[in-house]
């Protein structure tokens, strides 16, 4: 049983349903949202080859344009790290999540894959047992039970698999302080690299998504509505942070999504409650600054369905043993890169001597990061590794 179709989720099933694992997904949202939430959109090479192993890359290769630069724009200069020349020269491949999920959906239902959406998954029960069951609810509100050999949450931070774990499970969090304005536009990408702006207002992000279509971050007020500036705002303030007086103004288009995120992460421990095991944001939440979310969550997803695949067909529970500690490895370097990423593009609020302090030691990373070769190939190493 799988409880979420996003990236975690699907991965997960494709590769258990090639390999002659029975599985049933269970997603709360409708089969349009699941195929239209807009999420990250860089994978890293680690991503790409885990697809390619298990034959889920045909959209990838097809429409996935490899990106291996970024800016850095501050009030005292600007600077560009062509990362996929530095460190394991290697690129990202910018392909939209959504395009991804919808991917790896359609070859899920193509070999006989079974998914049931609008179904909400309320608890996991029995984990301590060999045959865990989940109470959920389907479209209409009515009750329904299944019983499996072992579940697989994949559901989100705030899931059914999340509220199931026993008391006294571990959990880790930290808010970092931040929130940004997250906007898509219908605007074709106004730099060919990845955009960082340093700016006395706030932080301020260019990605490209599509040809057509880029995603825009602004570091933005905590508990300002999502809605509260207009579009010319949003565009004049991107203006000034990325600087166009000195660049070239932005290319402008109408801004179709718009929402708000708070930084946050969010790690538990173990990954493993006896038949409940945790993938993607259930396991962990990573802060969008590194773009590590995803492709944790595919690592984390084809580790889980080789170990589950060993024990089911196998009668070989090691990897299932290993699971959570081989995951946590990596969930915890890429936590410290993202973090570093927060500390490295937003200044520490307040005029006081500490954020000065603070401050002075971020301007520091910056010119190590300009200047040092040493510094930009563990840039570049992290930027693209998980």
């Amino acid at each position: 049983m799988v409880l979420g179709a996003g990236v975690a989720g699907l991965t997960l099933a494709n590769i258990l349903q090639a390999a002659g694992i029975d599985c049933v997904v269970l997603e709360r949202a409708t089969r349009a949202h699941v195929e239209t939430r807009a999420r990250a959109g860089f994978l890293v090479p680690n991503t790409a080859r885990v697809l390619d192993r298990h034959g889920l890359a045909e959209g990838l290769h097809r429409d996935g344009r490899p990106h291996g630069s970024c800016e850095f724009r501050t009030e005292t200069g600007s600077f560009r790290l062509d990362y996929s020349t530095l460190g394991p020269c290697e690129p990202h491949t910018a392909y939209p999540q959504q395009n991804l999920v919808t991917d790896l959906l359609a070859h899920y239902l193509a070999a006989g894959g079974r998914v049931h959406f609008e179904t909400a998954a309320d608890a996991v029960h029995d984990i301590d047992g060999p045959r865990p069951t989940v109470d959920a609810r389907d479209a209409d509100g009515r009750p329904r039970r299944w019983r499996a050999r072992y579940v697989a949450g994949c559901d989100g931070r705030h899931g059914a698999a999340r509220r199931s774990l026993p008391p006294g499970t571990r959990r880790h969090q930290r808010d970092h302080g931040v929130t940004w304005l997250s906007l898509l536009a219908e605007a074709p990408p106004s730099l060919d690299a990845i955009g960082y702006a340093l700016h006395r207002n706030g932080f301020a992000g260019h990605m490209t998504r599509t040809p057509q279509v880029t995603r825009y971050y602004l570091q933005y007020e905590r508990g300002t509505p999502a809605d509260a500036w207009s579009e010319d705002r949003i565009w004049d303030e991107l203006d000034l942070r990325l600087g166009a007086a000195e660049h070239g103004p932005l290319r402008r288009g109408p801004i179709f999504q718009r929402g708000t995120i708070d930084l946050e992460s969010d790690v538990v421990e173990t990954l493993r409650h006896g038949s409940l095991l945790l993938a993607g944001d259930a396991a962990s939440l990573l802060p969008p600054a590194a773009a590590k979310g995803a492709n944790v969550a595919v690592l984390e997803a084809e580790l889980l369905a080789l170990a589950l695949v060993d024990d089911l067909a196998h009668g070989d529970p090691t990897g299932l043993d290993q699971y959570s500690d081989r995951c946590l490895v990596h969930v915890w370097r890429a936590q410290e890169f993202s973090r570093w990423m927060v500390q490295l593009m937003h200044a520490p609020a307040g005029p006081d001597g500490a954020s000065h302090f603070h401050d002075s030691l971020r301007r520091a990373r910056i010119e190590s990061l300009r200047t040092s070769r040493s510094h930009q190939d563990w840039f570049a190493e992290n930027y693209v590794g998980i």
